[in-house]
């Protein structure tokens, strides 16, 4: 409940993962108070307090999220709201180097929540940035192993229990290798049992994305009825929660304490720890193997499932409930206004889900259990978030195991395959549900049959060179466009017709009109005019999603009368396309270069120097398959499963078995 006050209260930015907003950002989508000091801070300490209520949630989101954050606000040079910032850290005020630093702060999370560096620089690669340069690599990878280097230093440091229970278990690292290495082989006739379990983990992926957005559309009604329905709704989660922890082990049979690892009971009548067991409500040398799972921290219960040796130690009907209860738990508990990750919820359904197939596959396979539950993660893993080399160094990270490489690369590529079938990552899923536009990376086939000038829409606003103050003034009031196109007339053009001169951005104008530089005739300035008058801090990148707003301008009567010269302040060479370019071609020009907006110039002279503005919102399918309607039956879609036909291939399936 305090994880979900502060969040709804302080900074509703810091909910959930954050992964999909720093997916949007790097895409090019600046959402307001996404990376600012209090949605760090309220990130911090609310997923702390969401975590340790066992709430079903992981770490590893908000990791990504906290890091971006750090991130982002060294790239904005610190805080000046707080009084926390740095004169040298003025030099990555731009919109590259930002976007630069948010890339490798993700990858930092990633490695600070899994202890994976290599991961953490993949992870950043496929799944969030949508620019990468080489020189991303080297630095991406330089900082993850820095993450790496000062955990384990600290972790060294606390190991005399100075620091608590610092690296007892809140940081992952299941090391499976380091016990009964001869269990971790496999032979060539386990590989259809490999690809059983990747096509049932793509099968469970999709449904859970399925039930995951159903889920999320629900609690976003809730959620907008205010702060007290939020609140009521993290309280019937949380109640949901500990009955599962707190009821369900009643039903779980009690086992006597395996005799693996000790030649007696222990005199105190609790189990051995070496799989962390909980006797609950058991008599003396006896142990609740659903409460072992239920009543640990996610990464100890994740440790228990990979660990060899241990096919006897849980009953099938505890494996079927806890799988069933993480499952149903994963997807109720992502919604609630805290910060909570997907990670380590998904890696722990999918470890029982492998080992729930592997104790009834029973005789019928030789892998070890704990092998088969690694596979299961990386299944479930494969059909949520689709994605494939990074979980894999990830995994082999965890695990620290080389020779599972070849099975995990098979269980993540199959699942990945045929949930692909099915419906998008969970990701994605997310960010349409949140309406934020994110630009693939391919071109939509139809939109080869359309050009720029079939989608852009009007009225164009534009500004003379040397314009007024007033008609400056309510053109922004009126519009939310953040450029302006700037269109020299004679006198002041080259030609005796019409000169596209540049771009103006909004947040220039806005300087110019706060600082009242303004002119009583319509003329140019002079070249050295802007010498001493304007500083290059004035027109810095300002912070994610923070803008200078025109209602904070108030101007005189005499002042709206009066001109100012765009021409300093203007970019003369901004990108452009004419009109009759193919709109897929235009799509890979603007999201290549990572361009915000895109001038459309005529074929021909003797019209209007500029024909309108691409701007993002121009390339997504709801708005150019609401221009051309036509096209909706020729849009190009995946190869998707239709509900009549997974009922008809389930009902052949299920008439072959009877028969």
């Amino acid at each position: 409940m305090f994880a979900s006050s502060i969040t709804a209260f302080v900074s509703p930015a810091a909910g959930g993962s954050g992964i999909p907003e720093v997916k949007a950002y790097l895409n090019g989508v600046d959402a307001p108070n996404v990376f600012s000091l209090r949605t760090l801070a309220v990130k911090v300490i609310g997923n702390i307090a969401a975590v340790s209520s066992s709430l079903h949630v992981g770490k590893a989101g908000p990791m990504v999220h906290t890091g971006a954050c750090i991130a982002a606000i060294f790239g904005q040079g610190g805080s000046r709201k707080y009084g926390l910032t740095c004169r040298w850290l003025r030099y990555f005020k731009n919109d590259r180097d930002r976007r630069d630093l948010v890339t490798i702060g993700a990858g930092a999370g990633v490695t600070a929540a899994f202890r994976a560096p290599v991961g953490g620089v993949l992870f950043a690669l496929e799944s969030l940035s949508s620019w990468w340069r080489s020189a991303l690599i080297w630095r991406s990878f330089f900082t993850t192993a820095v993450v790496a280097v000062v955990l384990r230093l600290f972790i060294e440091l606390c190991g005399s229990g100075k620091c608590g229970l610092f690296g007892k278990g809140g940081l992952i690292m299941y090391d499976v290798s380091t016990i009964f290495d001869d269990l971790m082989t496999y032979h060539l006739k386990d590989i259809p049992i490999v690809v059983l379990i990747g096509v049932i983990g793509a099968v469970l992926g999709s449904l859970y994305n399925l039930l995951m957005v159903k889920v999320l559309r629900v609690y976003s009604m809730i959620n907008d009825r205010g702060g007290a329905h939020k609140l009521l709704l993290a309280a019937a989660v949380s109640i949901l929660t500990s009955c599962c922890l707190f009821g369900l082990p009643w039903f779980a049979p009690c086992r006597p304490c395996p005799m693996g690892g000790t030649p007696s009971p222990p005199p105190n009548g609790t189990c051995h720890s070496l799989n962390r067991f909980r006797r609950f409500h058991c008599p003396a040398g006896h142990y609740n193997d659903l409460a072992s799972l239920f009543l640990n921290i996610n990464d100890d219960a994740i440790r228990n499932l990979y660990s060899t040796g241990t096919n006897d130690v849980y009953h099938p009907g505890s494996m079927l409930a806890f799988f069933v209860a993480s499952y149903a738990l994963g997807v109720l508990s992502y919604g609630v206004v805290a910060p909570s990750g997907l990670f380590v919820p998904i890696i722990l359904t999918g470890a029982t889900y492998g080992r729930l197939v592997a104790m009834l596959l029973g005789g019928h396979s030789g892998l070890d259990h704990g092998l088969v539950a690694i596979l299961g993660s990386a299944s479930f893993l494969g059909g949520t978030l689709r994605m494939t080399v990074s979980v894999c160094v990830i995994i082999l990270e965890l695990t620290n195991n080389l020779l599972l490489l070849p099975l995990v690369m098979l269980v993540l590529l199959i699942s990945k395959t045929v949930a692909d079938s099915f419906n998008s990552s969970i990701y994605d899923l997310i960010l349409q549900l949140k309406g934020l536009p994110h630009l693939d990376g391919h071109a939509e086939p139809y939109m080869r049959q359309l050009t720029v000038g079939d989608v852009v829409t009007g009225p164009l606003r534009a500004f003379n060179g040397v314009e007024k103050v007033g008609t400056v003034v309510h053109t922004l009031r009126t519009t939310g466009h953040h450029a302006f196109p700037v269109v020299d007339e004679p006198p002041f053009s080259p030609a005796p017709v019409p000169v596209l001169y540049g771009l103006v951005l909004r947040a220039h104008l806005l300087v110019l009109l706060k600082k009242r530089e303004f002119q009583l005739t319509q003329e140019r300035c002079p070249k050295d005019y802007t010498a001493g008058r304007f500083l290059a801090e004035d027109f810095d990148k300002r912070g994610s999603g923070k803008h200078d707003a025109i209602a904070d301008v108030l101007l005189s009567p005499e002042e709206m009368e009066m001109y100012v010269d765009m021409h300093p302040f203007t970019n003369t060479s901004p990108y452009t396309v004419v009109e009759t370019m193919s709109l897929a071609k235009a799509l890979v020009l603007f999201r290549e270069v990572g361009l915000r907006h895109l001038l459309v110039v005529p074929k021909s002279c003797g019209r209007s120097p500029v024909v309108g503005i691409l701007t993002r919102h121009d390339f997504m399918p709801e708005h150019i398959l609401g221009l051309h309607p036509v096209l909706l039956g020729n849009r190009w879609k995946r190869l998707r499963w239709q509900k009549g036909a997974v009922a008809k291939h389930f009902w052949s399936l299920l008439r072959w078995l009877a028969s």
